[in-house]
């Protein structure tokens, strides 16, 4: 597979192909209109251990089966899509890829990045596609996010703050970390230069329900550069928030992504600094200014995220090329959580993020 990709396009390509979906439960749904609707796809098939939502998510002819088998040895299945719990994503995606299938996974790509990048080694060797379902890398405003950012509209990034709060849902597997950053974390891998790598991660959790793991969580990340990213998870918030401000030498842009009237904003505002002397002892004497300009919305095309993103999924299959959220940047969410853990499990202390790249799994 290559590594370059176009802009994700939302025009269906020459062939359809056929996908299965493996889970019925909250994500599964969302997965299997898109394929039906689709002029890319075809729902081929609905596997779920409880027969029942299989055969109610399985419409239009689709197979409806509590047997994986069943998927995997039907030679008309083209992608196997999986929205399962994290634990159970390496077994499914690995058991699909021997079989000869694509792969689309559910955030996080497994529950370690050891699973994971078994995966990544699997998916080489068969050459075949492994796309993280990293959904919001695929909406409007992310999308004109990573090309301002591209287009240096902003200058060098200086920080990022994303919070990311509601109420509930308590998982009973996972921490507030593992089930809401993944989102975050997979933006911030979207829309920075180079990708998501932060030089350590430090992670403060806290858990006043007594529920076993973290319901509150904030990682600090500082990135290379110089600049620091902050990001806020929480179950227990009575208002959901979903807002992220990346802050530049040039312009501020906030998006809010509860706002449907003006998801973008972008701040002509910032501080400047100017070096004026040196003295004697060799540090430097600066002037702060503050920049006061137009604040502005940018217009946004509307689509259908999950659309666009199985739409990126055709296309890298028929151009066997990598996805835009592929392997690598599953692997580099992975990294970042995998951590976070370590983190935790130490009073939050910085915890270097490994470095290991694909080209050494």
């Amino acid at each position: 597979m290559t590594t370059s990709a176009p802009p994700p396009g939302l025009q269906a390509p020459a062939r359809r192909l056929r996908a299965a979906v493996v889970g019925a439960g909250y994500w599964g749904p969302n997965l299997a209109r898109n394929f039906r609707s689709s002029g890319a796809w075809e729902l081929a098939a609905v596997c779920d251990l409880d027969l029942a939502r299989a055969v109610a998510l399985a419409e239009g002819g689709a197979l409806a089966t509590d047997d994986l088998a069943d998927v995997l040895d039907r030679a008309d299945v083209d992608v196997v899509a999986i929205a399962t719990p994290a634990h159970t994503h390496q077994v499914i995606a690995e058991a699909a890829l021997r079989a000869g299938k694509h792969v689309l996974v559910e955030k996080p790509l497994a529950h370690t990045r050891a699973a994971g990048e078994s995966m990544v080694r699997l998916a080489a060797e068969h050459d075949l596609v492994l796309m993280a379902d990293h959904t919001y890398c695929y909406t409007p405003a992310v999308l004109a996010i990573r090309d301002m950012v591209a287009a240096g509209d902003l200058g060098e990034i200086l920080f990022v703050d994303s919070v990311r709060i509601n109420l509930g849902l308590v998982q009973p597997d996972v921490d507030v970390f593992w089930d809401l950053a993944p989102h975050d974390l997979s933006i911030l891998d979207f829309v920075l230069p180079g990708g998501l790598r932060p030089e350590s991660v430090s992670a403060h959790g806290a858990d006043p329900l007594g529920a076993g793991r973290s319901c509150v969580g904030y990682l600090a990340l500082p990135l290379p550069g110089g600049a620091m990213a902050h990001v806020h998870v929480n179950w227990l918030s009575p208002t959901k928030i979903r807002r992220m401000v990346v802050g530049g030498t040039r312009r501020t842009l906030v998006w809010d992504d509860l706002n449907p009237q003006q998801r973008l904003s972008v701040y002509d505002r910032g501080v400047d600094l100017t070096q004026q002397s040196v003295d004697a002892v060799d540090r430097t004497t600066s002037q702060i200014s503050y920049r006061l300009g137009d604040t502005w919305a940018p217009a946004l095309p509307e689509h259908e995220p999950l659309r666009a993103m199985i739409t990126e999924l055709a296309d890298s299959i028929h151009a066997r090329r990598d996805p835009r959220t592929g392997g690598a940047a599953g692997l580099r969410v992975l990294g970042v959580l995998e951590a976070a853990s370590a983190s935790l499990a130490v009073g939050g202390a910085p915890v270097p993020v490994g470095e290991r790249t694909l080209e050494s799994v």
